[in-house]
């Protein structure tokens, strides 16, 4: 059995998976002006106000570099600010604005409705979603186990 075809690449399988489920919130994230990555900082901030942007950066799985222009991006549309912690001047944290906080509730209905539009299941996609996430810790291991044979 011929393993490379492309339709039978997990790989490729996430990549266009990744591709549509952006493209469905695309027009829904424009109704709040914002885009999926700043979407998925507002909901770390939603889940939990007041986070230093390592903490943010830890939840999202992104490196400072990628994460500090969405949140300047963020701050210029009123949505969030930013302050150097008084007692740690390195660390700045990031709280939701009024604006942000009240973009919760028009946000609320967005999961549902792509829920609706994916055509599977609420347990079908927690199901995806675990199974998901079993994966990306599976190769983020193995991926520490390699760069310290690497380095070791």
């Amino acid at each position: 059995m011929d393993v490379l075809p492309l339709d039978r690449q997990v790989c490729f399988a996430l990549y266009t998976a990744t591709r549509a489920v952006t493209a469905r919130y695309r027009p829904l994230l424009d109704e709040l002006g914002v885009t999926y990555p700043q979407y998925l900082v507002l909901l770390a901030l939603w889940e939990r106000d007041e986070r230093t942007v390592k903490d943010l950066g830890t939840a999202l799985r992104l490196d400072s570099s990628t994460l500090s222009p969405l949140l300047k991006r963020l701050e210029a549309a009123g949505l969030v600010s930013r302050e150097r912690r008084s007692d740690d001047e390195r660390s700045v944290v990031v709280r939701l604005t009024g604006a942000g906080a009240a973009l919760r509730e028009r946000a609320a209905p967005i999961p549902a409705r792509l829920v609706c539009d994916g055509g599977l299941g609420t347990g079908e996609l927690a199901e995806l979603r675990d199974t998901l996430v079993r994966l990306t810790a599976a190769l983020q291991r193995q991926g520490e186990i390699d760069a310290g044979a690497v380095h070791g």
